[in-house]
């Protein structure tokens, strides 16, 4: 599984599609509720080294603000693991699709020329970023439904297989 999901990550980053639709929020949170620990820490670094070597490395602050972001959606994760829900995996997917977009775009807004140094500057960054947002927002919860979807759905269908088996 976890080969199958770096693969996963690292492909759909090369495919053609909307700006900021990937499923590397998803398969973090995925990983960090379904997998062991180091696992879960190990597969969204992987992914995003793996593509961002064949992207192009972007300005190290930058960078290290897009890893961490995806660190915090595993510490999210790992709180998830103790009390999975349908709303809890929403609000975090909600709550880590946020964190993203403020940390991030206060690092562009940080280490970049684009925008002025000034609070005025942060907030046009915030509001210039708003369509990524919106786009990483519902491609998070696309993946995270098709992700925690299937997988529930495949563990509820094994145990009702095993339990027919067994009383047969």
């Amino acid at each position: 599984m976890i080969a199958i999901l770096i693969v996963a990550a690292v492909l759909t980053r090369f495919i053609d599609h909307p700006a900021n639709v990937t499923p590397v929020l998803a398969i973090a949170l995925f990983a960090s509720v379904y997998l062991k620990r180091k696992s879960a820490l190990i597969i969204p670094l992987i992914a995003l080294l793996i593509s961002d070597y064949f992207i192009g490395f972007y300005e190290w602050p930058v960078m290290i603000s897009v890893y961490l972001s995806y660190g915090l959606v595993i510490l999210i994760g790992f709180y998830i693991k103790k009390h999975k829900s349908i709303p809890a995996v929403f609000g975090s997917t909600i709550l880590g699709s946020i964190l993203f977009y403020l940390i991030t775009n206060f690092a562009v807004w940080a280490f970049y020329p684009f925008y002025p140094p000034t609070a005025e500057g942060l907030l046009t960054s915030y509001v210039a970023a708003i369509p990524f947002f919106r786009n990483a927002l519902m491609g998070n919860m696309l993946y995270v439904t098709v992700l925690f979807g299937a997988y529930e759905a495949f563990r509820h269908y094994r145990e009702k297989y095993r339990l027919t088996n067994a009383v047969a």
